[in-house]
């Protein structure tokens, strides 16, 4: 086949990739070629340890027959998948199932360190004890579990949920990469027992409409394998729930672990076990004293004024699974590589991930607390405003802006986190993560005389208690906490009673002896822009034709209108990103011609981040302007839906909708 022949598009190769890799996990090639690369490794490495080449390994792969095996099995069907309907249609070669691809090439290097870690099913998930089988092709809830390790991120494919999920995944993670010196020298068993970085697993729920539930967040030590018999070990490892459930159990996975290539010599029990506890007593023995540091501040604090202690000064904060933690430590330079562009980009992200305040169980409206590792809020795709302002925090930081996070009260005095960044002219802007709104903050002085016109805060935040980053933690210690007279000199300690940057460091930098988790880095998103518009689009004609008929009108669809709605749609989002209004003068021109004299144009925009056509249908009839359009009666009526969706990292997408309709106009 001559090489020009057949150049794929990069979205078609990145979906043969995809289907490959499917290919691969059913016939459990995996397993066939971890057998080859153990045989060629002790063949071709034992004599003079040189390094093995990918060819060699293929080639070797090939002398047995695999690759062919491979290419046999893979089938191909083409369908008629229309990314837009106005375009000409072109086959492309399409699969059913539609998880993301795991997240890391895989390149096996002969002279790195590597931890197989294969998931083998679960058991006792009891709360899925009744549920039936899911028969062929019938949408079902699924589990998917997510991993973190050493900056490497991974994700199982989904499962159907079950008492006993059929999780049977592989996933080859490097063990020594970073800051471990010469890649050429292989990292025996006892370096690696300084490696105290765990496998954070978090394991999500999906409901048949597309809705997530964090089911639990556990931090695997992996260790073990270093004292294991020929470096494999099995263990079952058991799953707590979260958040008021952190203390029972919603299930156990079957975990095997392996070193790849095999330890030369493997540790005894009693050395890791050893070091286990030493870790274990050096991270205790700092937490303990900054406890005490932190008694002692806040007794300070409140020597200050004794109505301190109605302030939101909040130190320690439980994260998913109940355990408290520093508040500095959920906060962290966080760089998005290149998935985000700018800090307002970045607000952007932020704000479309989903807002959900951590469940409550019975009522007494208590806000039940639970500030998430940033693995279970982004796989999760949702949070609490803690969740969001945090990693808003982190990203600009990042950036190299000098961030903090807010805790303070809205109105009503409902407790509420935002963020704030100082300028080194000393302009403070607060952020609303929630949202991506920016509000310049402008005191006003209480002793200005009454004719003195005073700035009115556009903000919504009513008191401050703290502001606090990854190494710093201010109380505030002026005489009244509202927002609006608040002096932001974070310097002078009248006004802010600062904790030691010390203290801080001692618990919250990562690193060896801290039990704070490292961040993960950011994925790019794995949705399909422009084919998941369509499907949107698609389903609300479906709705619309289906609630007009009800209503016993006709419809009729108007393609011309709808697809001139887009620039409107695209400016929506550009105002939204970068708070800068772009003209839509050809938008309203391109309406004018569209819509003949006498007769009238009403359309309305609507924005949502999630990518459920049902739900955002159901919204759209409650507003009345909306309503109007979608049950528009009268002469010579044509209606028009643009979808547009635009993807964030991870799985974030923000979506516009835009309905409208044209008719005569009877006076």
């Amino acid at each position: 086949m001559a090489a020009g022949a057949m150049s794929l598009p990069p979205e078609r190769a990145a979906e043969l990739r995809e289907l490959i890799q499917r290919q691969l996990l059913k016939m459990d090639v995996h397993g066939r070629i971890r057998e080859v690369l153990a045989e060629t490794i002790r063949e071709e490495l034992a004599p003079e340890h040189q390094q093995l080449s990918t060819e060699d390994l293929i080639k070797a792969l090939r002398q047995r027959g695999i690759v062919d095996d491979v290419m046999k099995e893979l089938k191909f069907v083409t369908d008629v998948n229309e990314k837009e309907r106005t375009s000409a249609s072109k086959p492309s070669t399409h699969f059913v199932a539609r998880e993301p691809p795991v997240l890391k090439k895989t390149n096996i290097d002969p002279t790195r360190r590597y931890l197989y870690l294969q998931v083998l099913g679960g058991k006792a998930f009891l709360e899925h004890l009744q549920e039936p089988d899911p028969l062929p092709g019938q949408i079902c809830s699924t589990f998917t579990l997510c991993l973190h390790f050493r900056n490497q991120r991974f994700r199982s494919k989904p499962v159907p949920c079950a008492c006993e999920p059929d999780f049977n995944d592989g996933f080859l993670l490097e063990v020594h990469k970073d800051s471990l010196g010469d890649g050429s020298k292989m990292v025996d068993a006892t370096t690696m027992l300084s490696i105290c970085d765990p496998v954070h697993m978090v394991l999500i729920k999906t409901d048949t409409f597309g809705e997530t539930t964090l089911v639990a967040s556990h931090f695997l030590e992996w260790r073990s394998v270093l004292a294991a018999e020929n470096g494999v070990t099995n263990i079952a490892v058991e799953l707590l729930g979260v958040g008021s459930e952190s203390k029972v159990s919603v299930g156990v996975l079957n975990i095997r672990l392996e070193m790849y290539p095999q330890l030369s010599k493997t540790l005894s029990p009693e050395i890791t076990n050893t070091q286990f506890t030493l870790e274990r007593q050096r991270t205790a023995e700092k937490e303990r004293l900054f406890l005490v540091y932190a008694k002692q501040w806040w007794r300070e604090y409140l020597q200050i004024r004794p109505t301190h202690n109605t302030r939101l000064v909040k130190i320690f904060a439980q994260d998913e699974n109940g355990v408290n933690r520093p508040v500095c430590s959920y906060v962290r330079p966080l760089r998005a590589g290149r998935l985000l562009d700018t800090p307002r980009q970045a607000a952007r992200f932020v704000s479309v991930l989903g807002y959900e305040r951590a469940p409550v169980i019975g009522g007494g409206g208590g806000k039940q607390e639970q500030w998430c590792t940033l693995l279970a809020f982004i796989c999760r795709n949702k949070g609490d405003c803690e969740d969001h302002a945090n990693l808003l925090c982190s990203l600009l930081l990042g950036y190299g802006l000098e961030a903090f996070v807010c805790v303070g009260t809205k109105a009503k005095g409902v407790p509420h986190t935002w963020v704030m960044t100082c300028g080194t002219d000393g302009t403070i802007t607060f952020w609303e993560s929630l949202t991506g709104h920016r509000y310049i903050h402008r005191p006003i002085n209480p002793d200005d005389p009454p004719l003195v016109e005073q700035p009115k805060p556009l903000y919504p935040y009513r008191t401050i208690g703290c502001v606090f980053n990854h190494h710093k933690f201010f109380g505030n210690c002026q005489p009244t906490d509202a927002v609006e007279v608040c002096v932001f000199d974070l310097h002078d300690e009248s006004k802010w009673k600062p904790m030691s940057g010390e203290a801080i460091k001692s618990v919250c930098s990562p690193g060896a002896a801290s039990s704070v988790p490292p961040f993960p880095p950011l994925c790019a998103s794995a949705i399909d822009a422009a084919v998941t518009s369509n499907e949107i689009e698609l389903q609300l004609r479906l709705l619309v034709s289906e609630h007009r008929k009800d209503l016993g009108l006709s419809t009729v669809w108007d393609d011309h209108l709808s697809y001139l709605l887009s620039p409107a749609l695209a400016a929506y989002e550009l105002e939204r990103t970068t708070s800068i209004s772009a003209g839509n003068e050809e938008f309203q021109d391109a309406v004018r011609r569209a819509v003949p004299d006498g007769h009238t144009f009403k359309g309305f925009p609507i924005h949502f981040v999630y990518r459920n056509a049902r739900r955002a249908f159901a919204t759209c009839l409650r507003s009345p302007f909306c309503e109007e359009i979608i049950c528009c009666r009268g002469d010579q009526v044509r209606l028009a839906v643009r979808v547009r969706v635009f993807t964030y990292p991870e799985s974030a997408c923000a979506v516009w909708i835009m309905f409208a309709c044209k008719y005569r106009s009877v006076l």
